[in-house]
C-alpha cells in the first residue's frame, strides 16, 4: 500500500518527531515500534525503510486535506512538516500574502523544498564565473495554500500532491531535510552555541563540541547550521554595537571603581576611538610602566578598526596588558588622542621607553606626548626589512653579512660610528639606499645606544604579537563591537590566571640551587620563579666556564677583560668593579642596565672578590614576588608628592579608601571603628583649615561654648 494511505484523522493528531537513536531509527518517549503504531506507519526495525501496508484503507487525496481547518498558519505549518517528513521530503515557506492596506497576512503558501528553479545570474561576457552550488530544486509542484477566514482560522484551499523527484526512504536521510532538522535550533542548543561563538570559537569548532556532546539519538550539527544561528543572533544587535559596548564598560565601572574609559565619537555619535583600561591594569603600571611595548598591526572584528594593546612584562616575565584601544585609523592625530589619555589613566606618569614599530606617526605622536620617554623600534620589524634590502649586497659581496653584523653589533658608540665609515666606503652606498635612512635613525634601534635604558628584555614587539595570536582564540572576524570588549576582559583574566599561578609556584615551591654560594641563595629567595631560572643560568656560566685578564688595579677600581677561553678575546667584555662603601660594578654588555639581572660576567667578579652575598641595590623590585598583585592597601611612590599633591597620590589614597570600606563591610563592629578614624580625622582638618572661623562659630554671644554637632559618614 502506498504512503498515502495514513488516515487524515491520525495524521493531523501525529507528533512530530524529532529524535533518532544511533541507528538512525526514531524514538521519543516510547520506543520505536510503538510510535510507529501509533502513527499507523510501518517501519522494518532492521533497515529503517517504511513499509507498504498499513492498517487503514483511507487515503490522503484533495478531497481530505482541502478544507482542513487550522487556528494559526503556523499549526498549518507544523502538519504539512509532519505530512513531508512521513512521505520523504522537505518544505518551505514559498510566499506571505499581505493586504497592502492593513498590512496583514491573509494567504500563506507551504511547498517542497525542491519546487522552483534556482535564478541564473548572467556574468557578462568577462568569462569570469564564480564557483556554483549544486542545483538541488526540481521544479516539483508539491504544495499547500491557506487562506485566512473571516473567523480568523486558517483553511487549506489548495493542495497538491505531485513529486517528480525521488523520496527519502528512511528516517536519518528524511531528518537531513532543513525543515525536519530541529535539534540545532532548540533553545538549549541555540544558547550553547551562542555562548561558544561569543567565546570566539569558529562554527566548525563550534560543531565538533555540540556533536561531542549531544545525544546519540540526535542528528550532528553541520557548520552551516552553526553559521546560521550565529548570524541570527548578530542580526539582533545590528546598529546596537555601539550601544552594547558602552553598556559593558558602564556596567563594569560599577563593579570596578578604577576603571578608566574613554570614547572619541564622531558628530553622528558613532565610536571614532576607543580606549579603556581597568583598576588591576593601573595598579600594575605602578609597579612595571618602565617599559611599555605598543603595536597596531591586528584588525579586530567585521568593523576593521586596528586593535592598540599596550604590553608591559609582569614580574614573571609575562606579557601582560595595561590597556587597550580600538582605533579609527592609523594617523598621528590619532596616535596623540590615545597616548594623551592612556598619560592621563595613569596618572600622568610617563612610561621611561617605548617600543613601537618603524612608523612615523606613532614616533610623532610619542614626541609631542612623551617627549621625555625613550622610544625604541621594534627589532624584529628591523630584521624583516634587513631580508628585504639587504639581498642585493649579500648577492654581490661575500663579506657583506659579516660586515653589516658586526656593524649593528657594535659594543659602544664609538665603534658603531668607526664601522659605518668603513662600511659605506667599502660598499659604496648611495644617499637613497636603505642601510643610509636606518643610519639616520640609529638613535631609535641600535643596541649600542640603548645600553643605558631599562627595557625589561622586551626589545621586539613579539611580546605584543605575542598576545595578539592569544586573542585569536578569543575573536575573529565575525566578532561584533559590544562582542570583542568582553572578549578582551576574558583574555585579560586567562591572563590573571596564569601569573597568580605563577605566583603560587614560586611561593609553595623552592628552587635547586647549584651551588651553595650566599648569592645564588639570596636570589632564591627574593626572585620569582621563572627569574631566578634566568639569574641561575647566568650563575652557572660564571662559576664554570668564564676566565680573566686584569686590565687596571687600584685601591679605587679595578679594570677586567672576562670571557670564555674558547672565544676570541675580541668579543670578551670588560668589567669595571669598585669596592669601597658599596659594591659597584658595570659591565659592558649592559645585562643590567637594559634587563635588571646582573650578567656572569660581573657575578664572576664578585666571587673572585669575594663578595658575600647578592647586593640590594642589584635586586629590582620589579623581578621579586613581592611585586604580586595582592587586594590590599597601595602605597605611595610619587616621588613628587612631597611638594604636590598629583593625580597618583589622589588615586592611591581613594583606592585605599575603597578597599578598607570593602574589607572592614563584613563586621559592624571594623566599619563603625573605621567610621570613628574618620571623623577624628575629619575634625582634624576641620581645625587645620579654619582654626579661627571654627573656634568663633561654636560660641555663641555670651562667649559659651556651643555642643559639637556630631558627625556621621554612614
Amino acid at each position: 500500500m502506498h504512503l498515502d494511505n495514513i488516515p487524515r484523522n491520525e495524521l493531523v493528531e501525529t507528533p512530530l518527531i524529532d529524535d533518532i537513536d544511533a541507528n538512525g531509527y526514531l524514538v521519543n518517549s516510547v520506543d520505536l515500534e510503538t510510535e510507529c503504531n501509533s502513527q499507523n506507519v510501518d517501519v522494518d526495525l532492521g533497515t529503517g525503510e517504511y513499509l507498504d501496508s498499513y492498517e487503514d484503507g483511507n487515503t490522503f487525496n484533495d478531497d481530505n486535506i482541502i478544507g482542513r481547518v487550522f487556528n494559526t498558519h503556523e499549526d498549518a505549518y507544523t502538519f504539512y512538516n509532519q505530512y513531508a517528513f512521513l512521505h520523504g521530503f522537505g518544505i518551505r515557506i514559498h510566499w506571505d500574502y499581505k493586504n497592502k492596506t492593513t498590512n496583514e497576512k491573509y494567504q500563506k503558501l507551504f511547498v517542497c523544498n525542491k519546487v522552483g528553479f534556482k535564478k541564473v545570474k548572467d556574468h557578462g561576457s568577462s568569462g569570469d564565473s564564480k564557483k556554483s552550488r549544486r542545483e538541488t530544486r526540481t521544479g516539483c509542484d508539491a504544495q499547500l495554500r491557506v487562506s485566512k477566514t473571516k473567523d480568523g482560522k486558517w483553511r487549506v484551499d489548495k493542495f497538491i500532491d505531485a513529486y517528480n523527484h525521488e523520496l527519502s526512504t528512511t528516517p536519518q536521510k528524511v531528518m537531513k531535510h532543513r525543515s525536519h532538522s530541529k535539534f540545532h535550533r532548540s533553545m538549549a542548543w541555540r544558547s550553547l552555541m551562542l555562548n561558544l561563538g561569543q567565546s570566539g570559537l569558529r562554527p566548525s569548532k563550534i560543531k565538533k563540541a555540540v556533536n561531542a556532546i549531544k545525544s546519540p539519538f540526535e542528528i550532528e550539527v553541520t557548520s552551516k547550521q552553526c553559521v546560521d544561528v550565529l548570524s541570527q543572533q548578530r542580526k539582533q544587535y545590528k546598529g546596537k554595537e555601539f550601544y552594547g559596548l558602552i553598556k559593558h564598560l558602564q556596567d563594569k565601572s560599577k563593579r570596578d571603581l578604577n576603571q578608566y574609559f574613554e570614547i572619541d565619537l564622531f558628530a553622528d555619535g558613532s565610536p571614532r576611538n576607543i580606549f579603556w583600561a581597568d583598576g588591576r591594569s593601573r595598579d600594575a603600571y605602578l609597579k612595571f610602566g618602565d617599559v611599555v611595548v605598543f603595536d597596531v598591526t591586528y584588525m579586530t572584528h567585521r568593523f576593521r578598526l586596528p586593535f592598540a594593546p599596550f604590553v608591559r612584562v609582569n614580574h614573571h616575565g609575562q606579557s601582560i596588558l595595561f590597556g587597550g584601544a580600538l582605533l579609527e585609523n592609523e594617523k598621528e592625530e590619532t596616535f596623540q588622542w590615545l597616548f594623551e589619555h592612556f598619560l592621563k589613566c595613569m596618572f600622568n606618569k610617563y612610561p621611561a621607553a617605548i617600543i613601537t614599530d618603524q612608523d612615523k606617526a606613532i614616533g610623532n605622536a610619542i614626541c609631542k606626548v612623551f617627549p621625555n620617554t625613550r622610544h625604541r623600534y621594534c627589532v624584529w620589524h628591523i630584521n624583516r626589512h634587513e631580508l628585504e634590502h639587504l639581498n642585493q649586497f649579500a648577492s654581490r659581496f661575500s663579506d657583506f653579512q659579516e660586515s653589516y653584523k658586526q656593524w649593528v653589533k657594535s659594543d659602544t658608540t664609538e665603534e658603531f660610528e668607526t664601522q659605518w665609515e668603513v662600511i659605506n666606503s667599502k660598499y659604496n652606498l648611495d644617499s637613497s639606499n636603505w642601510m643610509v635612512e636606518m643610519y639616520k635613525l640609529r638613535n631609535f634601534w641600535v643596541e649600542a645606544f640603548f645600553k643605558d635604558i631599562f627595557l625589561a628584555g622586551m626589545t621586539t614587539s613579539q611580546r605584543s604579537e605575542s598576545i595578539l595570536s592569544y586573542f585569536d582564540g578569543y575573536v575573529n572576524s565575525n566578532t561584533m563591537l559590544n562582542e570583542f570588549v568582553i572578549q578582551y576582559d576574558k583574555a585579560v583574566d586567562d591572563r590573571r590566571v596564569a601569573e597568580e599561578d605563577e605566583d603560587f609556584q614560586t611561593i609553595n615551591t623552592l628552587p635547586v640551587l647549584s651551588s651553595v654560594h650566599p648569592i645564588e641563595a639570596k636570589a632564591s629567595e627574593v626572585y620569582t620563579r621563572k627569574i631566578f631560572e634566568v639569574f641561575k643560568k647566568e650563575w652557572i656560566e660564571a662559576t664554570n666556564n668564564l676566565t680573566h685578564e686584569t686590565l687596571s688595579k687600584s685601591m679605587e677600581e679595578s679594570s677586567y677583560k672576562v670571557g670564555q677561553l674558547n672565544v676570541d678575546k675580541k668579543y670578551w667584555r670588560t668589567v669595571k668593579f669598585c669596592f669601597l662603601n658599596k659594591v659597584d660594578a658595570r659591565c659592558s654588555c649592559a645585562l643590567f642596565e637594559t634587563h635588571g639581572i646582573l650578567c656572569k660576567h660581573i657575578l664572576y667578579v664578585m666571587k673572585k672578590k669575594n663578595v658575600e652575598t647578592l647586593p640590594d641595590h642589584y635586586i629590582l623590585p620589579r623581578w621579586t614576588i613581592a611585586s604580586r598583585y595582592r587586594a590590599g592597601s597601595v602605597s605611595i611612590k610619587d616621588p613628587n608628592s612631597e611638594n604636590e599633591v598629583s593625580a597618583l597620590t589622589l588615586w592611591c589614597v581613594h583606592n585605599n579608601y575603597t578597599k578598607a570600606v570593602d574589607q572592614a563591610r563584613d563586621s559592624p563592629n571594623e566599619i563603625n571603628r573605621l567610621n570613628a578614624f574618620f571623623l577624628k580625622f575629619l575634625e582634624e582638618q576641620m581645625k587645620r583649615k579654619k582654626p579661627t572661623m571654627l573656634e568663633n562659630k561654636n560660641k555663641d554671644s555670651n562667649g559659651v561654648q556651643k555642643r559639637q554637632p556630631e558627625l556621621s559618614l554612614l
